[in-house]
């Protein structure tokens, strides 16, 4: 049987083509979160563009420099006090087929994973994954502009092989191995990626997993989760910044 609004209905009822009852709980469970998160990505990719004479060119066009130097993850306007780069570069895109990489594996990764653990858990995540791109680029690339919300997503891909990890499955069994591997491969082999921004975000994202899923529930406290994220989000922001700080600064 098969449950539904009222009671239950027998699985002849609920063949293809049969009406779909969204329920209250179903509802809560949608991935509001990383929807959100999608619209704001597609927002600030529309304002960004740049002009061709007097009408927008939405994805035609790379993304207006200006717009890119004023909010991209740069190392030294970062040790100048423009910290706020640290998170306004995961929400740049340097043009149609890099925002739609990333938000594809976005929804793919964010519908499975804010159902599984609530939203303020799986904003936390993401935002140790986005704060933790940032950090790897200050440590492998500090001279480079860079855009995008793949550490974000990266993040997301380490939180959730940290929680099967922790229930006691095989990430490889679940397919989660082989799409960080084929990542990964791209991530090394194609020119122009950020290499420390997707492993800066996979081990914010993995590091915030653990927390959520290793160690809050060996407390028994439903807030200790989130704090602990939280905690290591904090914790990846205040070391970016000092390592953009010269030395003797």
């Amino acid at each position: 049987m098969v449950t539904a609004s009222v009671g239950f209905h027998c699985p002849e009822c609920t063949k293809a083509g049969a009406q779909r009852v969204l329920t209250a709980r179903s509802l809560g469970t949608r991935p509001l979160v990383t929807s959100i998160l999608i619209a704001l990505n597609l927002a600030v990719f529309v304002v960004t563009r740049g002009r061709s004479g007097d009408s927008w060119q939405l994805g035609l066009l790379p993304i207006d420099p200006q717009q890119s130097f004023d909010f991209g993850m740069f190392e030294p306007a970062v040790a100048d006090g423009e910290w706020y780069r640290i998170f306004s570069s995961g929400f740049l895109h340097a043009d149609l087929i890099h925002l739609g990489f990333n938000m594809a594996m976005l929804w793919i990764l964010g519908s499975q994973l804010e159902p599984a653990v609530g939203r303020v858990r799986f904003a936390l995540i993401y935002a140790a994954g986005l704060v933790g791109g940032s950090f790897g680029v200050v440590l492998v690339s500090q001279t480079a502009l860079t855009v995008g919300a793949s550490g974000a997503v990266f993040g997301l891909m380490g939180a959730a092989i940290a929680g099967q990890r922790a229930n006691g499955a095989n990430p490889w069994d679940s397919g989660l191995g082989g799409l960080l591997m084929v990542n990964l491969i791209f991530t090394f082999a194609i020119p122009g990626i950020s290499i420390g921004g997707h492993l800066g975000g996979l081990a914010g994202g993995y590091l915030a997993g653990l927390m959520i899923f290793e160690f809050a529930p060996r407390t028994g406290s439903k807030w200790v989760g989130p704090v602990l994220t939280a905690t290591v989000t904090v914790g990846l922001f205040l070391v970016t910044v000092a390592l953009s700080q010269p030395l003797g600064g």
